[in-house]
């Protein structure tokens, strides 16, 4: 095993994964740290975690847990990966779970590198910019779980973290940087290195300066470089299409999201609204869904609770808590009730709602496919390769999406 990667969510997991697939890599995702003594022959293992939300002594704690498995297995380099909009509050989690780690696998460096330009993230100057507008004024200002208060990653860190963060200029050569850390080190026996990475270009020459680390974190950006690296020119494997009826459910209320519904409905794509206040009434119920589905199953429908930042905040006032679980369970409840009754296709959007799918399906591993965009791979479950599976942050992806996803799988 080359890497040893743990997520902080499941689709965060399927974004890395697909790229290390993509680069050359053998890949297998596991949902949560794995009941076995000895994983599948891979040169990746991915953990998708929930520490995106839990609290920080429970993410610090299940990410240990994860490492420790993943040192059990022969990782030889290990990757935190955490969103590309480094969601999080100054509470943590990315701080306290990237200071337990670096000190478990007693490292005196690693590098913070949120940056996926592919989907418009990038940093300069040490601050994170989504499609060209500061972290913190961009639509991720109002995320429902983790809102984005600010772009500078060192302010960003400074809250969360025990150790201190350092910006590098994209300019400096390996030389330089090493003369750098030298430095630091003499200061500082924990510290976090913040480059610049604003093309795809810069992935390449980051990979060249900092590829050997033992640890790195950040999102997804470093894999695919980093799977060249090591294994030039492989392909991954191809898996066939699916013909079964499709399921696409969608929780995320992100702007891309919402967008990706709307052209859906207007390519004539058949949808439900799954309102969360019925939900929570009772006046709306999973089995009136159900029959709904069921009664069109030879066509594809999308069952949603996307909506406005303003419309989730009115709703939220009956507990934040209550209202995601309640749309979790009943989004998880019409899952496992679609592939027991013979959907082999099931598209999720949303981190949470993803998570809450894949849980309630209970497959614990998976082969990686080919993506429908950047990030968002095909899954195939270990256990069931009839099952194609599609998890989605929902950020990701554009306009067509699901149209796209309908068509791939």
């Amino acid at each position: 095993m080359r890497f040893g990667v743990i997520a902080d969510d499941f689709t965060g997991g399927s974004d890395i994964a697909s790229f290390f697939v993509k680069g050359g890599l053998s890949t297998v995702l596991y949902t949560g740290v794995p009941d076995i003594e000895e994983a599948p022959e891979a040169e990746v293992c991915v953990i998708a975690l929930k520490t995106r939300t839990q609290p920080p002594k429970d993410a610090v704690k299940d990410s240990l847990e994860a490492i420790g498995w993943l040192k059990e297995q022969g990782a030889q380099q290990f990757y935190i990966k955490y969103c590309s909009t480094f969601d999080s509050t100054p509470e943590g989690n990315i701080g306290p779970i990237c200071d337990a780690v670096m000190e478990e696998l007693d490292v005196p460096n690693t590098i913070l590198c949120p940056a996926l330009p592919v989907n418009g993230r990038i940093v300069k100057e040490g601050c994170l910019y989504v499609n060209g507008v500061p972290l913190h004024k961009s639509s991720m200002k109002d995320h429902p779980l983790t809102p984005m208060w600010d772009c500078d990653l060192v302010h960003l860190m400074d809250a969360q973290s025990k150790f201190p963060s350092v910006k590098m200029s994209g300019d400096l050569n390996k030389e330089e940087v090493n003369e750098r850390i030298s430095r630091i080190i003499a200061e500082h026996s924990h510290f976090y290195i913040i480059p610049d990475y604003e093309t795809e270009e810069d992935a390449e020459k980051l990979v060249q300066l900092f590829g050997e680390l033992k640890l790195i974190t950040g999102g997804s950006g470093l894999a695919y470089p980093l799977a060249k690296m090591y294994k030039e020119n492989a392909e991954a494997d191809g898996f066939e299409r699916s013909h079964s009826p499709a399921l696409l459910l969608a929780g995320s209320c992100s702007e891309a999201t919402r967008n990706q519904i709307r052209e859906f409905e207007q390519s004539g794509g058949k949808t439900y609204f799954m309102d969360p206040l019925k939900l929570i009434s009772g006046e709306e119920k999973v089995e009136r869904i159900w029959n709904v589905i069921s009664q069109n199953k030879e066509e594809s429908i999308l069952v949603y609770s996307s909506d406005t930042p303003e419309k989730v905040r009115d709703i939220q006032q009956r507990g934040k808590e209550e209202v995601a679980g309640r749309l979790e369970k009943a989004t998880a409840d019409l899952a496992e009730l679609a592939v027991q009754a013979g959907f082999h296709r099931i598209i999720v959007a949303g981190g949470e709602t993803s998570g809450a799918v894949a849980k309630r399906l209970g497959y614990k591993g998976y082969h990686i496919g080919d993506s429908i965009s950047p990030g968002v791979p095909i899954m195939i479950p270990i256990e069931d390769s009839r099952i194609r599976m599609v998890f989605k942050s929902g950020n990701f992806g554009k306009s067509d999406f699901f149209l796209q996803a309908l068509s791939l799988t």
